[in-house]
């Protein structure tokens, strides 16, 4: 009599890992642009005026380090090495225009930044809507003027005659040329900046503040919170991506102060303190034909920007974790 056999499973192995996705499902990006070719060709004129109007200049900077001469080689006839930035590091006068630069780039900065926001919160606390929108359109009719105008507006309301100065007047002074004074000069400059860019500036926080959840100002106030704690606590940390995205930009235009402005406004009597590096350099460049030593002062004054905008785009990812890149 035989005896059974027994037959042993083998032992299970590891399970078989799953099939990969199949492939047809993958949109490479020429498959994407083939299929959006429309949307993609809308870019092609934008990217067009930063290569010719913004990159392609670039190439100039290269007379910072040679010699120019009106009429010959468009890059330089001969090299001067850093010839150019050891003038102006030596040169008393460019470190008073680059004084006033910082002073007026720090001005412009402390009010021009905070104000939209504070207007935005005021704006957005108003339950009236005529009230809101009839607010909203009064402060954002200055940004659509032209700096032409913007500047006329202001020499006519200061000058002599103008309507500060029958004010002036009317309550017992005597007129002041405020356009001839050196030290009215920053105050003129930051009060048509605050006036011109501080409403247009709110549209990007109002933008935020629709983001906001309504459900966090619902817990807020669940839990006492008074208006001023849910602005603290809800509303500003809500916009706080946007504030410091604006903070960051703002920045990198620190050193390029309103270059047109000032132009319009100043003159030789107020040169100590509103002549800045940009007016300074299109005085050298134009007036007196230095252009490569022009194009070493615009070369640091972008270094400089550059730096500013680096470091401000690194302290803001370490500290509030929101930045640029």
């Amino acid at each position: 009599m035989s005896r059974p056999t027994t037959v042993t499973s083998p032992a299970p192995g590891p399970p078989a890992p799953p099939p990969p996705p199949p492939r047809a499902g993958r949109n490479t990006w020429r498959r994407a642009l083939r299929r959006d070719w429309q949307l993609y060709s809308l870019a092609i004129l934008p990217l067009l005026f930063f290569l010719i109007f913004r990159y392609l200049p670039m190439l100039g900077n290269v007379i910072a380090f040679r010699r120019f001469q009106p009429g010959g080689n468009i890059f330089g006839e001969y090299w001067v090495g850093l010839r150019y930035f050891k003038m102006f590091l030596t040169d008393p006068t460019f470190w008073n225009v680059f004084t006033n630069t910082l002073v007026l780039g720090a001005l412009t900065l402390l009010f021009c930044f905070p104000l939209p926001i504070v207007l935005a919160l005021l704006l957005n606390e108003v339950r009236t809507g005529s009230i809101k929108r009839f607010v909203q359109s009064v402060s954002y009719l200055p940004h659509f003027l032209s700096i032409v105008i913007v500047a006329a507006m202001v020499m006519q309301l200061l000058s002599v005659d103008g309507t500060v100065n029958q004010v002036v007047q009317a309550t017992g002074g005597d007129a002041i040329p405020f356009l001839q004074r050196p030290e009215w000069f920053r105050t003129i400059y930051v009060s048509s900046e605050v006036w011109q860019t501080v409403g247009w500036g709110t549209i990007l926080y109002l933008a935020a503040l629709t983001t906001i959840d309504d459900n966090l100002y619902e817990a807020a106030r669940i839990d006492g919170a008074n208006r001023w704690r849910q602005t603290w606590h809800v509303t500003l940390p809500g916009i706080r991506p946007t504030m410091v995205t604006l903070l960051i930009l703002n920045i990198g235009t620190f050193m390029a102060v309103g270059f047109e402005k000032i132009l319009l406004l100043y003159n030789p009597l107020t040169y100590p303190t509103a002549d800045v590096i940009s007016t300074y350099l299109f005085r050298v460049g134009f007036a007196s034909s230095n252009f490569s030593y022009a194009a070493a002062i615009g070369l640091f004054e972008a270094v400089i920007g550059l730096v500013l905008v680096l470091s401000a785009n690194l302290i803001a990812r370490r500290t509030v974790g929101t930045s640029l890149w």
